[in-house]
């Protein structure tokens, strides 16, 4: 096994890259989501959202075999001479091949039927809604397809893939979005071909890559029986985790549209458009550390995956606290001034949806170490069970008649019940730490938090409201947060790691 040093500066370089594309692709994502939403108007952009949503409530499966395949990977990288990736990859791409046709097949059956008959759009848009969900479904099931390729990208820690595939699919979507503006056709519909054609473009990428790259990751019609039995066992508890997700974010879509219609998933549209652009930098270094959280329990190294479960959460959190306090506070003035026109709800929206996104971010490495350790069914019945209950609550207070708010406010708080079922549940199957996680991570980013957001939210109440306000408010919220970050979140050997590479830094500069 490598040294820790090692796997330190791995994960730094893998972070570094991702960041890298990361930044890319946020600055072009941000651009050609306003330009569409300008393009499309209101209504079109919320039908794709909640459209090319629906197709995804059939990623119940394909979403657990996404975990399975990560983690059997790095797992058998992790085991050394004794790991046979090639035949586990061969026998992923043929389950996950299964998988595309099952989904096609419920889709194509049970979907177009949902779709034309439960669903909410104005009459004269049901033919294009119809040709969405069609190319919707074409870029699924080719994702799907891409889930090994891009398993063993990442559980080979080869991070530069995806920053070097990043720079040709941003480049596709520039092009494509002027494509959209001077075509004289269906814009919605142009608009899901082209997303459509992206993917398979980028899916033949990635599959060439990992063909030149990995000799073991090279596919043949082998069948690993036992691969096959331990990933499906794996998987089929992983389902009920996998349909708590769908349903908690799909779900909420799909109930929006009922009770509001299109134009409410159009702002809640563009809330996840920033929340994806804002969380892609914390996903990313924890996509980069996910690896090694696996393969240290691999070669049982147990004491280190719990350093590397605490730095992990209580860093994810604290960037991504960070970089959220400013549009959390100030959410209409950014909404104003990137989108001409800002959908209804979308503030509100946002500023749930990156507090909701701050819980979510304490607990990924916990599902990290729980999948390392493949002790699953108990973690995905309790924490599965409690996200499921998201769809029937959400119906109950929109059935009531409270705003469409509430909805977001009902995910949130079943966010905060499931991270610490989640503590509970490690606490249990592999002996995790749980009263010194909340010490150390919990307590100090809670009290962060609050410190943090004192002095901007007071300015944000009692100044007037301006540009010249607000790109204050933002700065002392970045500035505030980074200071208490640095003095309360981060422990004492945190602080001079940091101090340490600053002042190598300044060195070089001079």
């Amino acid at each position: 096994m490598p040294s820790t040093s090692d796997n330190n500066k791995r994960i730094a370089k893998n972070t570094l890259l991702l960041y890298f594309r990361m930044l890319l692709t946020m600055s072009i994502g941000l651009y050609t989501s306003r330009i569409v939403l300008d393009t499309l108007g209101e209504v079109n952009f919320g039908i794709y959202n909640v459209v090319g949503g629906f197709v995804a409530m059939f990623a119940i499966i394909s979403g657990a075999m996404t975990t399975a395949s990560q983690r059997f990977i790095s797992f058998e990288i992790g085991k050394g001479k004794d790991g046979n990736v090639q035949l586990l990859f061969s026998t992923t791409i043929i389950i996950h091949l299964i998988l595309a046709g099952i989904v096609l097949v419920l889709a194509e059956t049970v979907g177009f039927w949902f779709l034309n008959h439960k669903m909410n759009f104005p009459e004269d848009r049901y033919v294009a809604a119809n040709w969405v969900f069609q190319f919707s479904l074409l870029t699924f099931i080719i994702n799907i397809i891409s889930v090994p390729y891009n398993a063993a990208i990442i559980a080979y820690e080869k991070m530069s893939a995806f920053a070097f595939v990043s720079i040709l699919e941003v480049t596709l979507k520039l092009i494509f979005v002027y494509i959209l503006t001077v075509l004289p056709l269906d814009k919605l519909i142009i608009y899901s071909i082209y997303l459509a054609l992206i993917a398979i473009i980028v899916r033949i990428v990635y599959g060439y890559y990992c063909y030149r790259n990995f000799e073991q990751c090279r596919f043949n019609w082998k069948w690993g029986k036992t691969y096959r039995k331990e990933m499906m066992s794996f998987v089929s508890w992983n389902l009920i985790g996998s349909a708590a997700g769908i349903s908690k974010e799909q779900g909420i879509n799909i109930l929006l549209n009922i009770f509001f219609g299109a134009t409410v998933n159009a702002a809640r549209g563009v809330a996840y458009q920033v929340f994806g652009a804002i969380n892609g930098f914390v996903s990313n270094f924890q996509m980069a550390l996910t690896p090694q959280i696996v393969k240290t329990y691999a070669s049982e190294q147990k004491e280190y995956m719990y350093k590397l479960v605490f730095r992990g959460s209580k860093l994810s959190y604290l960037m991504l606290l960070t970089l959220s306090m400013p549009f959390i506070i100030e959410a209409p003035f950014i909404l104003n001034l990137w989108l001409k026109k800002v959908p209804e709800y979308s503030s509100i929206f946002l500023r749930i949806v990156l507090i909701t996104a701050l819980i979510d971010s304490l607990s990924h490495t916990l599902k990290a170490s729980m999948h390392a350790s493949g002790i699953v069914r108990d973690f995905q019945i309790v924490v599965g069970g409690i996200t499921l209950l998201t769809l029937p609550i959400t119906y109950f207070v929109l059935k009531i008649g409270y705003p469409p708010s509430s909805a977001m406010f009902v995910s949130l708080g079943i966010s905060i019940c499931c991270h610490f079922a989640r503590l509970l549940l490690l606490k249990k199957s592999i002996s995790f730490p749980v009263l010194s996680f909340l010490t150390n991570v919990s307590l100090k980013v809670f009290i962060v938090s609050i410190l943090s957001a004192a002095i901007p939210v007071l300015l944000y109440i009692n100044m007037d409201k301006n540009w010249i306000t607000s790109i204050l408010i933002g700065v002392i919220s970045i500035i505030s947060s980074l200071l208490f970050s640095f003095t309360i979140g981060f422990d004492k050997s945190e602080r001079l790691f940091f101090i340490d590479k600053i002042k190598r830094y300044t060195k070089i500069q001079r």
